[in-house]
Formats: structure tokens, sequence, C-alpha cells
């Protein structure tokens, strides 16, 4: 689970921003907040980011994207770390941009942080909480790296630091030369973390076209309830030479792909795999009811875009409602292609599944303003992102005012500006350009004459 995150000098993020899924003492849903007994605390199951356009939400989806790109595949030997520090400074390009995670792992805290220029990794370190202390597993600065006492005569841990490049992370380069002690953060980057954006296509998709998958039957029936006019999703087999890829991977698939070893293509949606020798390959295809009996077969590119992006965010829905093992995903515009009611049910249907002993997580980007209820969310898992006039966005709580109360409108004071996080449109320009109105003016009077 994710605990706290900050974010300085990333895109729109100049200073230091921090989100946090910390509960407030408030006490409505409180039945579904978890709770950590014995750091005695809450965390949220869910928190909902809203803004207006250019306000910072997106930025805040890239910066977890980018740590945990960092994190899990690193950087290559002489490339450039990707950052995009703040630019409408002088000053921004010249700071390293800097990331901070406390996380939940097997019920115990970390604590991870990192600052990177183009160039290099200059301050990179991991901390261990319990509920009594807290233990610095590593802290690397200046070129050097310090360990606790308990791991500061593993000369292996030193090795595997001097084997560090300056463009990498240790944590990254310590789980490749098969460190252990440090693996549980690696992999909740790898395995735990997982972002959606609005316009990609979401991988396990692969799991409509397996029959014995335990998702599928849930899947198929979500859809049908969700009227998407879809029966059910299935696979069709098509010849490998047939599928429309470029020669050369084709090529390289042939040479590369092992015996039982599986790849995706995403966009088209292709699952291919090396059975008995051969490559076999499987689309997605959609099946609606006719008014025979029978069933009439479409592809998916066929289906609407919002029947589309139900397919792509059913799966984690799902696997999110199974909670073993625990996942967090971000998804970036949740909205986009989905009427309001059924991103409500698909919120609803979620939260009913979560407890005190949840260790599940949703974070979503949104301008649906539905979902801004009280019924439905609590005042601490309504997060607002917000742009000034210089360019430089912010992040806060609704749980921060303290005249909101339980009862209150947020929707309607959102809208009306009072809690922040809403275009800020100027009057005039060429929607009320005067010679236009004195154009459309004149044609109004050689109308009337006429």
């Amino acid at each position: 689970m994710i605990i706290r995150f900050s974010v300085e000098n990333w895109m729109s993020f100049r200073d230091q921003a921090t989100f946090s899924m910390i509960a407030s003492r408030e006490r409505q849903h409180g039945e579904r907040v978890p709770k950590l007994g014995k750091y005695q605390t809450r965390v949220l199951p869910i928190a909902a980011i809203y803004g207006g356009n250019a306000s910072g939400k997106t930025n805040f989806f890239e910066a977890l994207y980018f740590a945990k790109t960092l994190v899990v595949k690193g950087s290559g030997i002489d490339s450039l770390i990707p950052i995009e520090p703040f630019r409408l400074d002088d000053e921004g390009t010249n700071r390293p941009s800097r990331f901070a995670f406390e996380l939940l792992i097997d019920e115990t805290i970390y604590e991870f942080s990192f600052a990177v220029t183009r160039k290099a990794v200059l301050e990179e370190k991991l901390v261990a909480i319990t509920s009594t202390s807290e233990k610095m597993l590593y802290d690397r600065r200046d070129g050097a790296i310090n360990f606790d006492a308990s791991l500061a005569k593993d000369m292996f841990l030193k090795f595997a630091f001097e084997g560090t490049r300056n463009n990498q992370l240790f944590l990254t380069n310590s789980v490749s030369q098969k460190v252990d002690k440090f693996r549980p953060v690696y992999d909740w980057f790898k395995d735990t973390l997982n972002l959606v954006a609005p316009d990609s296509r979401f991988e396990p998709f692969d799991q409509f076209l397996d029959e014995e998958h335990p998702l599928y039957s849930a899947m198929n029936e979500v859809l049908q309830r969700l009227d998407t006019g879809i029966a059910h999703l299935g696979s069709e087999e098509v010849p490998f030479e047939n599928i429309p890829f470029p020669g050369p991977i084709k090529t390289q698939l042939q040479e590369e792909l092992e015996e039982g070893e599986t790849v995706r293509s995403i966009n088209p949606r292709f699952v291919i795999t090396r059975e008995d020798g051969e490559l076999i390959a499987k689309k997605m295809v959609s099946f609606h009811p006719k008014s025979n009996g029978t069933e009439a077969k479409f592809e998916i590119h066929q289906e609407s875009d919002g029947s589309q992006r139900i397919i792509d965010l059913l799966p984690a829905f799902l696997d999110l409602s199974v909670q073993t093992p625990p996942k967090v995903y971000i998804i970036d515009e949740i909205d986009r292609s989905l009427h309001p009611l059924l991103i409500w049910q698909l919120l609803e249907t979620y939260l009913a599944n979560c407890s005190t002993g949840t260790r599940t997580q949703l974070l979503l980007t949104t301008h649906n303003v539905m979902l801004m209820d009280q019924q439905l969310l609590r005042r601490d898992e309504m997060w607002v992102a917000e742009r000034d006039r210089f360019g430089v966005s912010s992040l806060f709580s609704f749980s921060e005012y303290k005249d909101v109360r339980y009862d209150k409108d947020l929707r309607k004071s959102y809208l009306q500006g009072r809690l922040g996080g809403i275009p800020r449109i100027l009057s005039g320009g060429a929607l009320t350009n005067p010679h236009l109105m004195e154009e459309s003016g004149e044609m109004k009077d050689a109308t009337e004459k006429t």
C-alpha cells in the first residue's frame, strides 16, 4: 500500500508536493478503512484526484510511472535518466528531481527515496520502519554508501554497490546481483504497483481468452451487467504468418520465443505462444447475441471506445476484488469514454469489498464531479491538483478544509470555485470578440431588412 508519496522538481511540481493515504480522524465509511494495528494508523483504500486541465493530475501519474520504470527497468549503460524537471524558472533544470515513498509491504513500512539528475543518482535511501524504531538499511550520497550495522560486514553488498553505475539505482542493481535483502521493495514496484494510462491498452487482457482462468467467468458476467451488449469475449486462432506484424518482429519471435513462453501484443490484441515447437497466435474477439438465439462475432476494434475501455479496466477491478496478492492500481482519467453511472458502479463495488483488513488500493484522476459525493467517498479520499499563476502545481485534500462538513454538498462548492482545482477561464477573447459580435450584429440587421 502507498502511505505517502512526495515529488519535487518534476514537470509542474516545482516545490515538494506530498500525497498521503493516511486516514484522518473522521468516522464516515470507517468500516472499510484498513487498519495497521502495530502502527496504530489507518490507510485509505481509495483516492480520487480532481483538478482543471493542466493542473498536474497527469504529471502526478507520470511521476509514479517514471519511478516504477527507473526501479524495475533501470537505465542503459550510457543513457541519460529521462527526468522532466520544472522548466518555468531558471533553477529547475539545475536542481535534482526528488521522489520519496512510504510503502506498506508485508505488514512492514519502508521509506524509499532518491534524487536524480539526467546524468546521475545523487541520493538514495532505504529505511525499514517498525512500530518502535527506524532502521536505515542503506544511505547513498556523494558517490558513497553507508549500510546499517547489521549489513555493514556483508562484503557482497559493498561489491554490488561498487558495480552500480552512477545513472543506476542501487536497489535495481542489487536485485540484479541476486541480493534478496531489498527485493520486497523492488517487487512492490514491479508486481504490486500497476499504472493504467487513458490511452493505453491494459496488458492482462489475455485473461479473457483463457476459459480456465479463475476470473474468466466473472469478467464476462460483469460485461453483460454493464450493458455493453457483449455476451462474452473469446479468442480466435490465427495462422502466425497472417498476423499483421512487421517482418522483423515475426522473425524475432520465431527465433527467440521459447517453448511454453507467451508474449502479448496490445494493439492489435494478440497472444502468441510456442507449443510443440510451433508458434500459435490467438486474437481477442467479442460475441453479441442475435435475435435467433445464436451469436455474432465482432473484432475488438469494432466495439465502441467505451466498451474497449471497460475491457481494459475490468481485469484491474476484478484483480482488486480478489485482494490476494494485494495490488495498487493508479488509473489516469478513469472517466475517459465511460458513463458516470458506470464508473460509480465500479467504484461502489470495489469499496463494498474493502474492510479493515484490506491491503489493496485504487488511486484515480478524474473530472467526473458526480463521484464527488460523500455517500461514496470520504473527504480525505478526495484530492485536488491546482496550478498557480507561475505554473506551479500543488496537491491538497478536502479534509484540509475545516468548514467542509460530512453533509456538505461538495460538488456544488467545487464547481463554484470555493474548493479550488477548477479552470480559471478568462472572459473576453475569441468567444466574445467585439469584432465578431459587431459582424454578427450587422448580419442580423441585414437579415431583418430583407
